[in-house]
């Protein structure tokens, strides 16, 4: 690939690395690519088309990797239009246009139309990182298809590199246009010369042989039947348009690089229903007199994934609107002119169902409720995906469809269907559009024959019904094989020679969608390996192997800045070895070696591990739940067993003892910090300043302190390493407002969770620190006593990890009881002033800026923090929509991570904080997320605690009530 190297703008990534980050997408399937390139523009795309053609090389056009049916993998040069070519080249307002490269993210498009009044309508679930180009090659729609269709619907024309290297567009043509098209003596007119003709010798048959229309969504091969009713056979019909061809072609006709579409109005009025039913069965028949109602979406969710969402971190919270145990939830969403015209259709909805006597429960929301309820559908997939054990919700026929007429019918064919292969099968999807997602739970490692056949049975089914195999996801390697037996050998003769007009070298995604392959070749599925021997106890999720498969490959943590704390890295970067699903890949790829993490791929997991900032952003907000950081450490500590603990590592994972040593004389050891030379060599930047030791530790201050036993609750407060030596001051706040509650408080030797070594993969020293830690807190905990802790990160170990790290049971028993007792200082206030008669708290007078600690944003959520504040009358309090502040522990301070820690904090923090009032209080729980911002801007930021004794005033402090416990 050197050659290419040269001629490219771009990137040309060959490395083992690259190629296993590229090897899987969103599909069950998995193979090394060659090498992977990364064009800046339309001169990059020629110049790859070229040099494939030089080469007979393959290539994969390749956006997100969201698709599902094994489009995006292959043994030849990937080209990732994604990284580069993102932009949006012209929008028309008038015309109600955009011209966009293939690249830019949907959300990310309508994010900067919305202040147009205009959107581009087509809305996959993976609107937050699925690309525009990927849709068009998927021919992708979404929850809204039923009002607005698919992305064919929206293509206006398409601009594109032939597979000899030429530029053509492709757009609606006159019939003079197409006339001068068909005498190019160019590839562009042979393309037209030879379709044109194929239509009009065979409409017939095209209309024959595809799956009949009924109103049903169509994937399968190439669109010649969309062809075959436009113009010019059906006079009033679309323009003939080549465009209309290339959605859904999967990467195999062309090289998109510009597309222009069509926008629409943003709707006025929107509003969701959720009806809820017993059974599936009393769900599908309510589809009809909901549709005649005329929604502009119509879903099913089922109870598999309803009963996923009740252990599912993130979702937990969007399930406020479910009433009972429903089997089934039928969400239909109206749109309209005014709020009046909406509830008028409610109100004809409603009196319809209640008339028919269809559902148990019906449930009006309004946005953003409705927004969750619809999050809530979209994390289908990945919650599938993150149950435990090898049996996965897998992907095959999830994109049949059938007449709307039909459903019931065909479903329970379907149940049947598996019933005979003793095999449960989750059921939701868009049943306005006659498609429901059906997903059987297999073990793919031993049971690929009978996933094979349940293929074949389904594909005979869906024949009898005249529907699709392809309706939404496309043919990829999943369906092509049954392209012949659903529409005829004539038919799959037709595709061919399209195919061959068009690449007649068979280079743009080879064997695909035409050429029958094996299914189960290229199966990434999980093998039956001996136990790794591991220092957490991963038996919840059936052993690490299997944890590593939770992964669906389906890129959730592919965000952009501000929509989320899953991945930070990722953000900053925009690569996909920096997002969990990359690492995932790693991690899987790596692990299923026969050497495992003992090999030489050791060092490749190693690089894809290193800027990941333990942050648990992915543990809550990825669907399946995939907690990158727990791998992270445990892989660490095997890592560091077999190459040895450097120097760093080392230091930070003893900065108990050393920072123990040093308090003794604080003045001289700040005296004495290290220079900027020095913290070089031993690993840390030399602009970071350390933070300071406090003059004297805060058990210092209050030992002698008396003890006032009339205070009506007791708690105990965790005393945490931060607290103890560098920010007494917190701490000393904390208790006079838990003082001021009516609390006596019992104050902690200084303990420690073990995060510290925790993060650093020092799992053995973690786990002694932590055994000491629970033998002291578990007589509180047994006494029923609150444990209130003031660092996330700390107490957050205690309801996390410590469990799992502990090998003792009987202190694995005392962790899970602290577990229960231990909060966060913010949750303790939330409960204790919601119960609360008279607030003591007094206006501050100024805006309060919230920037949340990623663990806890993660495990608990920002609702106690934003919660404990608004207990401040009269005070503003808005959350900053950041993610990670970039220091992450230790993370912002080593050498070769400040730049990137620097970036992560200017994605939405410190801007966030430049652009508010100049007197506006910045609040954050964590330690490290104050350095970063003091560090950054020179803003000091509040501990939740010093803001609450803010607002208590000077002279309602009570004395505090403390017993120092040694």
């Amino acid at each position: 690939m050197t050659e290419l190297d040269r001629i490219l703008e771009g990137d040309v990534l060959g490395d083992p690395l690259s190629r296993m980050l590229y090897a899987t997408d969103a599909s069950p399937y998995q193979q090394l690519p060659r090498a992977i390139a990364r064009p800046r523009g339309r001169d990059d795309c020629i110049a790859v088309m070229q040099f494939a053609a030089r080469q007979r090389l393959p290539l994969i056009p390749r956006a997100a990797g969201t698709s599902l049916a094994g489009q995006c993998v292959g043994e030849g040069l990937v080209v990732d239009c994604s990284r580069y070519m993102n932009q949006i080249l012209e929008v028309n307002e008038a015309r109600r246009r955009v011209r966009v490269q293939p690249g830019i993210i949907r959300d990310d498009l309508n994010e900067k139309l919305r202040t147009r009044g205009l959107m581009f309508a087509p809305d996959p679930s993976t609107s937050n990182r699925c690309t525009v180009g990927g849709m068009l090659g998927n021919n992708a729609w979404g929850i809204h298809g039923l009002r607005y269709g698919t992305m064919r619907d929206h293509v206006h024309s398409v601009e594109a590199v032939l597979s000899d290297g030429s530029v053509a567009r492709f757009g609606p043509l006159r019939p003079e246009a197409l006339e001068e098209k068909l005498r190019l003596e160019s590839l562009e007119g042979q393309i037209y010369r030879t379709v044109y003709p194929l239509i009009e010798a065979h409409r017939d048959l095209i209309l024959l042989r595809f799956p009949r229309p009924d109103h049903i969504p169509r994937n399968a091969g190439y669109a010649l039947d969309v062809l075959a009713s436009g113009q010019p056979w059906v006079p009033q019909g679309p323009a003939f348009n080549l465009a209309r061809l290339l959605c859904g072609s999967e990467g195999g006709l062309a090289l998109v690089t510009e597309i222009e579409l069509n926008l629409v109005p943003l709707p006025a009025s929107r509003k969701l229903l959720c009806i809820h039913f017993e059974a599936i069965d009393r769900a599908l028949k309510a589809v009809v007199p909901v549709l005649s109602q005329r929604p502009a979406a119509l879903e099913l969710v089922d109870r598999h994934i309803l009963a996923l969402t009740q252990n599912n971190l993130e979702q937990r919270c969007n399930r406020f609107w479910l009433q009972g145990d429903p089997g089934a939830v039928l969400l239909a969403e109206f749109t309209g002119q005014s709020d009046q015209d909406l509830d008028d259709q409610l109100t004809d909805v409603l009196t319809e169902l209640r008339r028919l006597r269809m559902g148990y429960a019906h449930v009006v929301l309004d946005p953003p409720e409705m927004e969750q309820a619809w999050t809530l559908r979209k994390a289908g997939l990945g919650l599938l995906m993150g149950i435990p054990g090898r049996k996965k919700a897998v992907t095959g026929i999830e994109d049949t469809a059938v007449a709307i007429a039909d459903l019931p019918a065909y479903v329970r064919d379907m149940q049947n269907l598996m019933a005979r292969h003793g095999t449960e099968c989750v059921i939701y999807g868009p049943v306005g559009r006659g498609m429901i997602h059906f997903r059987p739970q297999l073990d793919l490692a031993s049971e690929q024959q009978k996933f094979a056949q349940i293929l074949e049975e389904v594909a005979d089914l869906v024949i009898r019904y005249r529907g699709t195999l392809s309706a939404k996801h496309g043919d990829g390697r999943l369906r092509a094989p049954f392209l012949e037996r659903l529409m005829g050998r004539e038919i799959v003769g037709l595709l061919q020679a399209v195919k061959q007009v068009f690449d007649p070298h068979d280079l743009l995604n080879p064997r695909e969608p035409l050429d029958y392959q094996r299914l189960t070749e290229y199966l990434r599925a999980a093998g039956h390996r001996q136990p790794v021997s591991t220092h957490f106890d991963w038996r919840r999720q059936r052993g690490l192997e299997t944890a590593t498969y939770q992964c669906n490959g389906a890129g959730v943590c592919l965000k952009t800045a501000g929509h989320g704390t899953m991945c930070p890295s990722y953000m900053a970067t925009r690569e996909e070895k920096h997002g969990t699903r990359g690492r995932a890949n790693i991690f899987r790829q790596v692990m299923a070696n026969p050497a495992g993490w003992a090999g030489e791929d050791a060092g490749l997991l190693r690089e894809a591990l290193d800027l990941c900032l333990s942050c648990k952003g992915c543990k809550a907000e990825c669907p399946a739940n995939v907690d990158m950081a727990r791998m992270k450490a445990e892989f660490l500590q095997h890592y560091h067993d077999r190459f040895g603990l450097p120097w760093r590592t080392r230091l930070v994972g003893n900065l108990d003892r050393l920072i123990g040593t040093a308090s003794r004389f604080p003045r001289l050891s700040n005296a004495l910090s290290p220079p900027g030379r020095v913290k070089s060599l031993l690993g840390f930047h030399p602009q970071r300043p350390l933070p300071p030791l406090a003059p004297q530790p805060f058990s210092h201050q209050w030992r002698q302190r008396p003890a006032d036993m009339g205070q009506e609750e007791t708690v105990v407060l965790f005393n945490d390493l931060f607290t103890e030596y560098y920010e007494p001051h917190i701490g000393i706040t904390a208790l006079e407002v838990l003082s001021r509650l009516g609390c006596q408080v019992r104050i902690t030797p200084c303990l420690e969770s073990g995060r510290i070594q925790i993060s650093q993969g020092m799992l053995r020293q973690a786990r002694e620190r932590l055994t000491a830690a629970v033998k002291q807190l578990y007589p509180h905990a047994a006494a029923g006593r609150f444990i209130v802790g003031l660092e996330p990160s700390e107490v957050l170990t205690f309801r996390d990890e410590a469990v799992d790290l502990l090998t003792d049971s009987k202190l694995k028993q005392k962790a899970r009881r602290i577990a229960e007792q231990i909060l966060l200082f913010e949750e303790f206030i939330a409960k204790k002033t919601t119960s609360s008669a008279r607030s003591p708290f007094s206006p501050l007078g100024k805006q309060v800026l919230v920037h949340g600690h990623c663990h806890e944003k993660a495990l608990v959520g920002m609702e106690p923090l934003l919660a404990t504040l608004s207990v401040i009358p009269e005070t503003p309090i808005e959350a900053i929509p950041s993610g990670c502040c970039g220091m992450a522990g230790i993370f912002g301070y080593e050498k070769e991570h400040y730049e990137i820690s620097l970036t992560i904090a200017e994605l939405v923090l410190l801007p966030a904080i430049r652009q508010a009032e100049p007197d506006s209080l910045v609040v954050a729980p964590g330690t490290s997320c104050r350095r970063q911002i003091l560090d950054c801007l020179g803003v000091r930021a509040y501990h939740p605690a010093e803001v609450l004794r803010l607002a208590l005033g000077d002279d309602t402090i009570l004395p505090p009530t403390i017993e120092y416990e040694k």
